[in-house]
């Protein structure tokens, strides 16, 4: 299923919502529901993927919201089961791993 905010931000509405800080009003799910269907990024990074680990009360790992975006969505809209942290490292192309453990 795909999701799309029912509008959206041009480059400089984001630049202007981000500015103005009004996604501080809203609450952890509402930022990450709206930040996640806008193509722009309208608050700081920092604050999205604070809210989107709060909602779904997990780690999410940065490199998921480039290579799982729409299971996270799914995770988010549909209450979809997360993935395993095997499932979430495997979102890695294996050439590119490279895991260090101390």
């Amino acid at each position: 299923m795909e999701y799309k905010a029912i509008i959206q931000l041009t480059k400089e509405q984001a630049i202007e919502f981000a500015k103005s800080e009004a996604w501080k009003d809203m609450s952890y799910r509402q930022r990450a529901e709206f930040q996640i269907c806008q193509d722009k990024l309208c608050m700081p990074f920092n604050i999205f993927h604070e809210a989107l680990e709060e909602t779904l009360n997990r780690s999410v790992y940065t490199h998921e919201l480039g290579l799982n975006y729409a299971g996270l969505m799914a995770e988010l809209f549909e209450g979809k089961e997360p993935p395993t942290f095997q499932e979430i490292m495997e979102m890695i192309p294996a050439e590119k791993r490279i895991i260090i453990f101390v």
